[in-house]
Order: structure tokens, then C-alpha cells, then sequence
């Protein structure tokens, strides 16, 4: 069985639903839609054209040969086809559910079959994945800190942060649990700077109480 990957696509509000039928074409299937909206002012969306700030975020669940195909072709055969600007990147797991993993695994060997070909070898886009998990109404003052570090703009989706006993018995805190999410993909040299001044500038013991954390990204390409 092919290691699984976790393709994160930021598009247009829209668009999303498009995409996942683009995908489902080159045997990704597997999909989770949130909302989510774009950290840009509307000055600069005006003055790069990109539209409205709002977003769709999808998860999609694809065996490792047919995320990097996928990739591949974003960035040259189907660049015009995904009507949408916006970014798209993949991110290793270390672990999905049996079943999930099973049917992701033989809907590509089906892809396999069908059309006899190797997916192109995968290259390293030297870029991380930051998430950041702030108290709602502080996404923007954590985005400003990230940007002083080098960051270029985020994606913010809504969220509840659980299990928020033990972390308050044991610090003495009281946590808020509606959250927002920053997404900031950035180049990894810049990952521990804006880590560190986020965590620094809006910590858990802050009013913006944020839980920070980072991944690798394997692949990424930029629509429109």
C-alpha cells in the first residue's frame, strides 16, 4: 500500500466544489470542504485582482503517486483548468483509519490500471505549513506578527479548541474554546522566526491564548 497524503487546496469561495470534481478526474476522491477567508485587505485583493477574501478549504486523501500526479499537472497541464486562484500544497501522514486508508489506496491502483503511467518523482518545495490556534478576534493581531517575521498572508478558519481541563488545572488558565485557525505556508527558513515571535507576542498566557505548531509541505503550486 502507497504512503497517504493530505492535499490542502485555498481557493476562491466557490470553488471548491469544482475542484473536487478536477481531482476526482485524476483519482482523488476523498474530500472535507470548510470555509475559510483570506488574512489580504481588500485594497491589495483589488490590486492583485484576486477577488473576494472569502475562501473554500478542502482536505483531500489521495495515496502518495496520484497527490504528486495531481500536483504535477496543476502546475502545467491543468494550471487553466482549476478556473480559481489560490494554492494548493501536500502534506505527509503518519496514519489514517483502516478503511479510509484501504478505499484511497485501491481507487489508485484502479488509476494505475486505467492508465499505465508513473507519477513524476517528488520534489521538496522548500515551504512549511504554520497553523496557529488563537482565541477568536485575534487572527489579524497574529497575522501582523507573522508578516513582521517575513510571512506573506494566511488563510483564518473557524474552530473549538477541546479538551481545555487539564490544560487549565495545570497552568492556571481559562481558555477560550471558540477559535480561529491561521494556515501561513512560508518558506522553512522563516518558520522559527515567525513561530517564535507569534509564540512570544500571543502565547497561551496572552489574550490571544495561541497553540502553534508546523508541518512539512512535500509539494506546492500556486493557481491563477
Amino acid at each position: 500500500m502507497d504512503a497517504i497524503k493530505l492535499i490542502v487546496s485555498i481557493v476562491e469561495r466557490g470553488k471548491g466544489v469544482a475542484m473536487q470534481r478536477l481531482y476526482d478526474q485524476r483519482q482523488v476522491f476523498l474530500h472535507l470542504q470548510c470555509a475559510g477567508r483570506g488574512t489580504a485587505t481588500s485594497e491589495i485583493l483589488d490590486i492583485l485582482g484576486l477577488g473576494s477574501s472569502e475562501k473554500d478549504v478542502v482536505f483531500s486523501f489521495a495515496a502518495a503517486p496520484s497527490a504528486q500526479l495531481l500536483l504535477h499537472d496543476l502546475d502545467n497541464d491543468l494550471r487553466g483548468s482549476a478556473g480559481t486562484s489560490g494554492i494548493v500544497f501536500s502534506l505527509p501522514l503518519t496514519g489514517l483509519n483502516n478503511l479510509a486508508a484501504a478505499l484511497v489506496d485501491f481507487r489508485a491502483s484502479a488509476g494505475k490500471k486505467g492508465n499505465g503511467g508513473d507519477a513524476p518523482m517528488e520534489h521538496s518545495a522548500e515551504s512549511t505549513l504554520i497553523l496557529v490556534a488563537c482565541a477568536r478576534g485575534y487572527s489579524d493581531a497574529v497575522m501582523a506578527t507573522a508578516k513582521a517575521q517575513g510571512a506573506r498572508g494566511g488563510t483564518v478558519i473557524k474552530g473549538r479548541l477541546s479538551g481545555l481541563e487539564d490544560l487549565e488545572q495545570a497552568y492556571g488558565l481559562e481558555l477560550n474554546a471558540e477559535r480561529e485557525i491561521v494556515a501561513i505556508v512560508v518558506p522553512k527558513d522563516r518558520r522559527a522566526p515567525i513561530m517564535e515571535a507569534v509564540n512570544v507576542a500571543h502565547g497561551l498566557r496572552s489574550p490571544a491564548q495561541t497553540v502553534v505548531c508546523s508541518l512539512p509541505i512535500d509539494q506546492i503550486v500556486r493557481l491563477g
